[in-house]
């Protein structure tokens, strides 16, 4: 049986078809039944985070069963360009450990670096990721990583679509009467592909 491609297996993984090991699961016995795997729906606080150094993205959402997504409270943390990188780090995580206190928070979903050519912003983001998860891993909270290929899938239904387009469909699924600001966007995004594609 030919092995699945990396594309292949995300596209199974989205649909809710099941794959081991690279290898597409469709070798059942002919009296075997075929049971569709039960998605329980995700349930309780996400926070998510689009980070970035001067301008990281916070989230809050709120998912119940049965009912839209609420966005309970949202922040751009903005550290001015004359401050120091350890100032901006700082920043990011006293405002996601304020997250963290302030609510019952279940689980953190943190967008991926997209691949830079340049070394020393990929170092950059990588710092502001790191001082996000850790504020997240001291209130032993688990944190989730996704592509922004995927948030769109999940979000959208089209890995290509735009930032506005994203942001409209952002604003549309949670109800949200005012534009979000772009970071703040981008990690509702992220929050809401989290609950979409989440598996016990």
């Amino acid at each position: 049986m030919a092995r699945m491609s990396v594309r292949q297996m995300w596209a199974a993984k989205l649909a809710g078809q099941p794959v081991v090991s690279g290898q597409p699961s469709v070798a059942r016995s002919r009296t075997e039944p075929v049971v569709p795997a039960m998605r329980v729906p995700f349930s309780g606080l996400v926070l998510g985070i689009d980070p970035s150094l001067r301008g990281t993205g916070l989230v809050l959402v709120e998912f119940t069963p049965g009912r839209q997504p609420v966005l309970l409270r949202c922040q751009t943390v903005k550290v001015p360009a004359r401050h120091p990188m350890a100032v901006a780090l700082a920043e990011i995580h006293r405002a996601v450990t304020a997250f963290m206190v302030a609510g019952d928070v279940r689980h953190v979903a943190l967008e991926q670096t997209i691949f830079v050519q340049n070394f020393q912003t990929a170092q950059i983001l990588g710092a502001a990721r790191g001082a996000a998860m850790a504020a997240a891993a001291l209130h032993n909270r688990p944190v989730f990583e996704y592509a922004p290929l995927r948030v769109k899938q999940a979000v959208v239904g089209a890995g290509r679509a735009s930032k506005e387009q994203m942001a409209r469909t952002v604003m549309a699924l949670l109800g949200h009467g005012r534009t979000l600001a772009p970071d703040e966007a981008d990690a509702a995004g992220v929050a809401l592909c989290h609950a979409y594609t989440w598996r016990e």
